[in-house]
């Protein structure tokens, strides 16, 4: 897929809603007027563009949703935002939702960057929230429990940020992963939604079981969002000619990291530098490749820069029917979505009808249809670490390395759906009326035989645990490098 959230940041940085505008408040009121007129809006945008929209709703499920968007009854703008995002979960698409980075800068003040956040990093296993970092020094451990969080049992926290956590179909372990917080996003998906649902704090109640079994309470100060980007690792930069991944040796194997696809826009040659570290591997005779995508939700299609060093005859990059609504938008709704690239607005002869709700979308020559060799061919041996944050241009490629046979997979089942996603062009539509945005993809795969609804499942199942994560260790990339 060409690109995927985090890519479109670069892209939409020169666009009109990304403007200084004056500021408003969380609690700012919307008339239902407003409302109603926007999500007329929205009904009709994303029923005349949005592929998947059906692929597991019916008519009457989304009609009942509209409806109860328009509801009567008191709403501000935090308020309109949950509910809308409450909806837009429902549609179960992992690119659909009232995106953190396209909305306009008021908006994103009002609503994400208030000094609530809870000060750890955690992963959720099941319905237990492990710790994996304290960067505030409270003096919490790794592998530490949180069993309540201000009075709630974290089991209850959680079902409630499931129901707006957005992923495709039924693939809950997605859903999960997106409400851990591990420190890398600009704006984390637990850190929007805790404080709109169980209200903004400046202190938080936890209480912790240590790994020896105690409890304690904890009363923690909230951070901030400059506190909480200062953890992040290394961010891409886009602007210089600087590597986003890496490679090491280790054992008989090279690890190649590769962290984000989202590279759209970079200065860096990436394939090059792929290039050239397949080239040495193939020099030197390396026995195995051990590429970490589990971090990687996706980007453009990088992996296909290493399947061309892995085969001997052309492969098809996937055989998902790619497909979409419409070939010219209406009129009316042009002035209402923005992107990054007109040729969106009409496909031309490249859309062709299927039936009587989809045309087929032709894949344009720079979208390699088709995957033909390049170079020396590596010959060692691939495994491929992959997790529930795999669920764009990652998922497909492991999907693809699956299907072709050209690795096995390590880890825990991705994100994703086996059923199809969408995704690979977007509009990002403007509700002028309450001014959010939402992110509206454009072109649906389907698979072409009847699939489970789930992700991919890894050869090597490896989940992670609250022992692994207390220990400091890796039993993935140790079950791979074994």
């Amino acid at each position: 897929m060409p690109l995927d959230r985090r890519s479109l940041l670069t892209a939409l940085a020169a666009t009109p809603f990304a403007q200084a505008s004056p500021p408003i408040e969380s609690d700012t009121p919307l008339s239902r007027d407003a409302i109603v007129e926007d999500v007329a809006l929205l009904r009709e945008a994303y029923g005349a563009l949005h592929p998947g929209l059906l692929r597991y709703n019916d008519p009457a499920t989304l009609e009942a949703g509209y409806a109860a968007l328009t509801a009567p009854g008191p709403s501000d703008l935090a308020g309109f935002y949950l509910r809308l995002s409450r909806f837009l979960t429902t549609i179960r698409c992992g690119h659909t939702y009232a995106n953190f980075y396209n909305q306009r800068a008021p908006v994103a003040r009002a609503l994400f960057e208030g000094p609530d956040r809870v000060p750890l990093r955690f992963v959720w296993l099941g319905s237990r929230m492990i710790v994996t970092g304290d960067p505030l020094g409270l003096g919490v451990s790794p592998g530490d429990e949180v069993i309540s969080l201000n009075g709630a049992p974290v089991g209850q926290v959680l079902a409630a940020l499931m129901t707006v956590a957005r992923a495709d179909g039924g693939n809950d372990a997605k859903r999960r992963q997106l409400m851990s917080v591990g420190g890398d996003d600009a704006f984390e998906t637990f850190d929007v939604f805790y404080p709109l649902i169980f209200g903004a704090r400046s202190r938080h109640d936890l209480v912790i079981e240590g790994k020896d079994g105690r409890r304690r309470r904890l009363l923690a100060p909230a951070m901030t969002l400059t506190q909480r980007r200062a953890q992040r690792p290394p961010q891409i930069d886009k602007a210089h000619d600087t590597p986003a991944w890496t490679m090491r040796r280790e054992k008989d194997a090279a690890i190649l990291t590769m962290p984000g696809w989202a590279l759209y826009g970079s200065a860096w040659d990436w394939r090059a530098w792929l290039d050239a570290r397949m080239d040495e591997l193939v020099a030197e005779n390396v026995a195995r490749l051990v590429i970490d995508l589990r971090g990687n939700e996706g980007g453009l299609d990088c992996g296909d820069a290493i399947i061309a060093r892995l085969i001997e005859a052309p492969v098809r990059q996937n055989d998902m029917q790619r497909l979409v609504r419409y070939r010219k938008i209406p009129d009316g709704l042009r002035p209402h979505l923005d992107t990054w690239d007109r040729a969106f607005d009409d496909w031309g002869d490249d859309a062709q009808p299927y039936d009587d709700r989809f045309f087929t979308l032709a894949r344009r020559a720079s979208e390699g249809a088709v995957i033909q060799p390049k170079g020396p061919r590596y010959r060692g041996e691939v495994r491929v670490l992959i997790g529930p944050q795999n669920s764009s241009a990652t998922f497909l490629f492991a999907q693809l390395a699956r299907r072709e046979k050209l690795a096995r997979l390590y880890g825990e089942p991705t994100g994703g759906n086996r059923r199809g996603i969408n995704g690979g062009a977007f509009y990002f539509l403007r509700l002028p009326r309450t001014g959010i945005e939402v992110d509206l993809p454009l072109i649906g795969y389907f698979p072409r035989t009847q699939e489970p609804d789930a992700g991919i499942a890894p050869d090597v199942l490896v989940p992670r645990r609250r022992e692994t994560i207390a220990a400091g260790v890796d039993p993935a990339l140790m079950a791979a490098l074994g």
